[in-house]
């Protein structure tokens, strides 16, 4: 089985006055949701009072099969036929895999390029950043006294990187060259 892990974004309007049922809801869920095989983490992020009625539920799995078992099981769909008559629209999730979160298109109807796609796109990336990041980290890193060390320096060199890629490279680049990424 491979383990690259998984992770599911659900969203739920419910129906003006029905929070509370919705909450009790969740309470009956949860504890399902958390013991089943694989289940890494659970987080809701809760509607603003008079603003907005969504409920955004993100859940972490240790692998997409894990993740499937779990959405595919008689217990999630006995508690969806529960919850059915409290949303405005429905049962609303999509799945992403392993890294797919950094080529995931803004328009939820565009599918995740492909792996080698994704391959090129991320080494094309990623290579520049490792040629020059050293250059600029270890220099900062002497001036301040921390010695030279190779796991301290690939932490902080590998640190850089991922934040770089993750806020900054990878919203930009993929845009650029979103023709040929989603093609």
């Amino acid at each position: 089985m491979e383990k690259e892990g998984a992770s599911i974004v659900i969203t739920h309007q419910i129906i003006d006055g029905k929070q509370s049922e919705y909450e009790n809801w969740l309470d009956e869920i949860g504890p399902l949701c958390r013991n089943a095989t694989g289940h890494l983490d659970w987080q809701i992020i809760r509607p603003i009072p008079t603003l907005t009625s969504t409920y955004t539920i993100i859940i972490r799995f240790d692998s997409i099969e894990h993740l499937k078992g779990w959405i595919n099981s008689n217990e999630r769909h006995r508690l969806i036929e529960k919850v059915g008559p409290l949303l405005d629209q429905g049962d609303n999730y999509f799945i992403r895999s392993g890294l797919d979160f950094l080529f995931t298109p803004l328009e939820t109807n565009t599918k995740v390029p492909a792996r080698w796609k994704q391959y090129l796109t991320t080494w094309s990336a990623i290579f520049p950043l490792s040629a020059f990041i050293p250059l600029i980290i270890l220099p900062i890193l002497r001036k301040l006294g921390i010695p030279s060390y190779h796991l301290i320096d690939s932490l902080f060199i590998s640190g850089t990187i991922v934040l770089l890629m993750v806020y900054f490279v990878m919203p930009y680049y993929t845009k650029l060259i979103k023709k040929w990424l989603y093609k």
